[in-house]
């Protein structure tokens, strides 16, 4: 299912898609009005009552049943046994201390009277983080010059793929998402030891974060702040992986540190897989074909020296291009990843909202269709209670992914028009500071 090439110009296509975070200051008005605050907190109630019915009622997807089954791996055996004994587990000692807790918690003889199970548990605090996410993005939105239309606001608080993944997936990605976007919300307000803190505890959640550690490291170093901002990280990473690195630091490297995602079903490599070649068509996560994991390794290696050159060339620059430094690495993670599944999707959507409410329009509404596929598919059919990925159905939804994975493309070359439009002498490839006094910076 390719894109068709549309029949306009291109100056036709960037008008409309681009509303870049320097632009938009003379489009829309300031979210600080009251007016502005009080529809975005009820379109944030009414989306956190949406998912908590949603929770409620149905069970999730698979990973529901695969974190229950950790949460008694867990307590039955402890963390070093789980890690030694399923490679699936790939999470954060914090998230299996988690796990453990609302296991426990499920089988208390109260909330089993009350039906309060533990496919409501694990989701409802991404519920709660979605809350703490919106107000974080309004809080950010009145800090900067960057002033994020109200209507973009009620989409992101509103968001389909928020309401989908969120409220019926079932998994600790929108936790990860509220840590990081809280830490982003510190460092606008020049508070490092908070950015610190959240930093770490973003990464307590999922991995993925530590992709960013560079981006904040060079903010907080050209200010003179690093030693701030390291400390607090670094004494959440001790004490939240203490026993994981002292006591089975193998198992958690193994499981934790090297996870890379499923082959085949998102981006450079879902297309290689379309090409039809044995080396490139088996999906899986593990005992990659060589010729997998030399794509999958270059991939991986782009990524990081990528956003180690959008970190440090951006390091002089201002409070409001740390969120564009943020949203780029997240747009070119998603570009180059070998592997993204459905909830990830959630990762990325405050920060290209912050980068430009237009782009967040598109890449929200393409990335709605393919969950709602995704899901509608194994759940065979709505209305959804359990859906099961379980790669029989394949064929059926990844097609949707080449959407949202397109909008980013687009959305990349739009950017770079338009700084090459504002700063002619701009390179790609390079490791020149980028002068904050530019317009394209």
């Amino acid at each position: 299912m390719e894109l068709s090439r549309p029949p306009c110009s291109a100056e036709d296509i960037v008008a409309p898609l681009e509303k870049s975070a320097s632009t938009i200051t003379t489009a829309v008005s300031r979210p600080g009005g009251k007016r502005t605050a009080f529809w975005v907190a009820i379109a944030s109630l009414l989306a956190a009552a949406v998912k908590g019915a949603i929770a409620w009622n149905t069970i999730g997807t698979n990973d529901v049943v695969t974190f229950y089954q950790f949460g008694r791996s867990l307590q039955d055996h402890g963390l070093e046994w789980t890690y030694l004994h399923d490679i699936s587990f790939n999470h954060p000692p914090l998230t299996a201390y988690f796990l453990m807790g609302i296991y426990n918690l499920a089988h208390l003889p109260f909330l089993q009277e009350n039906t309060i199970s533990f496919p409501f548990l694990l989701r409802l605090p991404g519920i709660v983080a979605d809350l703490v996410t919106v107000w974080a993005v309004f809080q950010i939105g009145k800090s900067v010059e960057s002033k994020v239309p109200t209507w973009a606001l009620l989409l992101f608080a509103l968001s389909p793929a928020s309401l989908m993944i969120t409220g019926f997936h079932g998994n600790t990605d929108p936790i990860m998402v509220m840590f990081l976007t809280i830490a982003t919300l510190a460092a606008i307000r020049d508070k490092p030891i908070l950015c610190g803190l959240f930093f770490a505890l973003s990464c307590q959640i999922k991995i993925i974060p530590l992709l960013f550690l560079p981006v904040f490291f060079f903010y907080w170093r050209e200010r003179r702040l690093a030693f701030k901002f390291i400390v607090p990280t670094a004494l959440t990473f001790l004490v939240l992986w203490a026993q994981a690195l002292f006591s089975f630091p193998i198992a958690f490297a193994k499981n934790v540190l090297s996870y890379g995602s499923f082959w085949g079903l998102w981006g450079v490599t879902y297309w290689l897989r379309q090409t039809g070649w044995s080396e490139f068509g088996r999906v899986t996560y593990l005992h990659f074909t060589p010729a997998q994991a030399l794509v999958a390794t270059i991939l991986k290696l782009s990524i990081i020296a990528i956003v180690l050159s959008i970190a440090w060339r951006r390091r002089y620059l201002g409070r409001q291009s740390l969120l564009r430094s943020i949203a780029y690495a997240w747009i070119v993670f998603f570009i180059l990843s070998p592997g993204v599944c459905a909830q990830y999707l959630v990762w990325l959507a405050p920060f290209v909202l912050l980068l430009s409410p237009s782009f967040f329009g598109w890449f929200t509404a393409t990335g709605s269709l393919f969950l709602f596929f995704f899901y509608n598919t194994i759940a065979d059919k709505f209305p959804w209670y359990l859906a099961i990925s379980n790669g029989r159905h394949n064929g059926e939804w990844t097609p949707w992914t080449a959407w949202p994975w397109a909008v980013l493309i687009a959305g990349v070359l739009v950017f770079w028009i338009k700084a090459k439009h504002q700063n002619a002498s701009l390179r790609l490839f390079s490791l020149e500071p980028l002068d904050p006094e530019s317009p394209s910076s």
